[in-house]
């Protein structure tokens, strides 16, 4: 690893907005547990039963609740706190419901983009900053190899097409307001993301494990479709390498695609034999294909890029990563301590 030490973050003052959400409370877990002083910025908690409610991460950040699309709120939590580095994950993430709510889709995902870019623009105290988008943003030609940094950006479905938007107002802001200040600026692509704490609607994990609780067979909508899975904490701590790396040098600012090697590219419905074999009970999985809107067929991301940059690779393979969601979400059900859960995946990871 190039020069990066969790540790780093010991004593920095964090903005993470989206900080409700399943990956922004883990990120804030993992920042507070190394002793950065983190403050959010979201609307309440997404989901009922929610990651963030379940393990009080309200304890370990500052929290304002509000909206991203606006401004003048998120401007006055930002102008309290002062951040060092910026995490941008706030957005509505789902791609269905960008086909049912595509106004509010692209308010929030753009507007909000621009909203936290002009408190940046508008304050002295920022030196890293960090837009977290999605693989989604490029143009989906069904290739079978990975698409790189450099390819074109076309998202299909309001969801995606909403982040490609998201990536091109973050370059043109950087271009425009940030080329000659002391700020820098990337984006950071991610794949698919499983952990414990999910429980959004239409994601295959989620759904695997409310059928497992309730004892049903697991609903699969498409179980030929091919993505990117990777473990929650594996993009969250490249988001932060890469934040902590261009804050100390202004080279690595750029963007970055962030997924599992090709190997973990796995088609749904491997990922659910994978889930139902690790789970036991004797549940079963099947084919409900709904013709449901479009979504992507294959997409992978090429990641050599991060790689090359920062000599990293992937901590947990998908086997691993699954046994770290049966292992939280049988905690959870048995009632056990949640918190002590996630800080010894957290310690496990880190040491991986």
């Amino acid at each position: 690893m190039t020069n990066f030490d969790i540790s780093f973050y010991k004593g920095k003052r964090v903005f993470v907005t989206g900080h409700t959400g399943f990956k922004g409370s883990w990120l804030c877990k993992l920042l507070s547990n190394v002793g950065a002083n983190v403050s959010g910025y979201s609307l309440e908690s997404p989901t009922n039963p929610s990651l963030f409610n379940i393990a009080g991460i309200a304890q370990d950040v500052y929290s304002v609740i509000g909206d991203i699309r606006d401004y003048k709120a998120l401007k006055e939590a930002f102008d309290a706190v002062q951040p060092e580095i910026v995490l941008h994950l706030a957005a509505q993430p789902i791609v269905r419901d960008s086909y049912k709510n595509s106004v509010y889709t692209y308010e929030t995902n753009v507007m909000g983009t621009v909203n936290i870019l002009e408190c940046i623009r508008n304050s002295t105290c920022v030196k890293s900053f960090v837009n977290v988008t999605t693989d989604k943003v490029y143009l989906n030609k069904e290739w079978s190899w990975g698409y790189r940094e450099n390819e074109e950006l076309d998202g299909f479905d309001p969801y995606s097409n909403s982040k490609s938007c998201s990536e091109l107002v973050t370059h043109s802001y950087k271009n425009s307001f940030f080329y000659d200040r002391d700020i820098a600026i990337s984006t950071a692509r991610a794949g698919n993301v499983i952990g414990g704490g999910d429980f959004a609607n239409d994601r295959i994990i989620p759904d695997c494990i409310r059928a497992a609780i309730n004892n049903k067979d697991i609903v699969v909508r498409n179980p030929f479709s091919t993505r990117p899975y990777q473990h929650v904490l594996e993009p969250l701590y490249a988001y932060l390498m890469i934040a902590a790396m261009q804050y100390q040098n202004k080279k690595y600012a750029d963007c970055y695609n962030v997924g599992p090697d090709d190997v973990d590219c796995f088609q749904t419905g491997a990922l659910v034999d994978l889930f139902v074999s690790k789970w036991g009970n004797g549940i079963s999985w099947v084919n409900c294909y709904d013709g449901g809107p479009h979504e992507a067929n294959f997409l992978k991301l090429d990641c050599s890029k991060l790689k090359s940059t920062f000599e990293w690779r992937p901590h947990w393979n998908l086997d691993k990563a699954i046994d770290m969601v049966v292992d939280w979400s049988k905690c959870w059900i048995e009632g056990k301590d949640i918190r002590v859960c996630m800080d010894s995946q957290i310690e496990a990871f880190l040491k991986a």
